[in-house]
């Protein structure tokens, strides 16, 4: 049962739609995958609804941004199976308002270096919630200002280590209220590629936070990486998950829905989590 459970559509930041995400599941061959937009729920009943017609298991998900101050790193939790969604609509519409503004100042700045208006940068980003980089990208792409998305010119205006970087400094919320709004939506809250965003460092407090699971398998982990976490997550009796991070043509690196899984035994194990939680909770109330 092949299940590739982070895949992003054009709801946010991938270059996809939903229905061409799904056809291009099933000639992969998956069984199952999970739409998880960023700070974006939108997409996920209609995606459920063309998985059933095309023989694919659609998980509904999240992926909601926060910030840890006290690391000073970003981070993107992942909310899976959540039986109110409507209890994360809020959060996810400050997150969106919240990207919007500084991706407003972003391509001012762009703007005043390349020849590139905020108009086209809009029209690339038709049919999202917000804008994220990726549009802004695509927008200096359709200029002939660079030939791909990530390359010299996106380090230069989106790495911190770049002099000339034009990131705007944005505060989520902690991780810590992702993680009690996911569970009080009564879903389950996994740190998204924890290797891909440098929070191994964070990955203790995390677990103390209450987080269910990490994602263990991604494109942009190493054998020894996915290794260490999958160990961490098997010692700390965690939920071990995998995925893509599928973006389209929007993705870092040439992926393909499917080129990372979950193992079956980990995706049932996600299916069955809140069941035995409540079990186990019920089992400690009456000792």
């Amino acid at each position: 049962m092949p299940a590739d459970l982070h895949c992003h559509t054009k709801l946010s930041d991938s270059s996809m739609g939903i229905d061409d995400l799904i056809v291009l599941a099933q000639k992969k061959g998956l069984t199952t995958i999970a739409v998880t937009d960023r700070d974006c729920q939108a997409g996920t009943v209609r995606a459920k609804i063309i998985g059933e017609r095309r023989g694919i298991t659609v998980i509904p998900g999240v992926e909601i941004s926060s910030y840890d101050s006290k690391s000073g790193k970003y981070v993107e939790i992942l909310g899976y199976l959540c039986d109110s969604p409507d209890r994360l609509e809020g959060l996810c519409h400050r997150n969106v308002v919240t990207r919007k503004k500084a991706s407003q100042l972003m391509t001012l700045k762009i703007a005043r270096k390349y020849p590139v208006s905020p108009e086209l940068v809009l029209k690339c980003a038709t049919g999202s919630t917000a804008v994220f980089e990726q549009h802004i990208m695509h927008a200096l792409l359709e200029c002939g200002i660079t030939d791909r998305i990530y390359g010299e010119i996106y380090h230069e205006l989106f790495s911190p280590e770049s002099e000339e970087n034009v990131l705007v400094k944005v505060t989520y919320p902690e991780p810590a209220e992702i993680i009690d709004a996911i569970h009080e939506a009564g879903g389950i809250a996994v740190l998204a590629h924890p290797g891909a965003s440098d929070c191994l460092e964070i990955l203790d407090s995390l677990v103390a936070c209450g987080i269910d699971g990490i994602e263990v398998w991604h494109p942009e982990n190493t054998p020894d990486r996915e290794e260490a976490l999958l160990n961490f997550a098997r010692n700390k009796g965690i939920l071990a998950i995998g995925g893509t991070d599928f973006k389209g043509m929007y993705s870092k690196k040439t992926v393909c829905v499917g080129d990372c899984t979950t193992p079956d035994a980990d995706v049932k194990a996600l299916m069955s989590y809140k069941t035995r939680m409540k079990k186990k909770k019920a089992s400690t109330e009456n000792k």
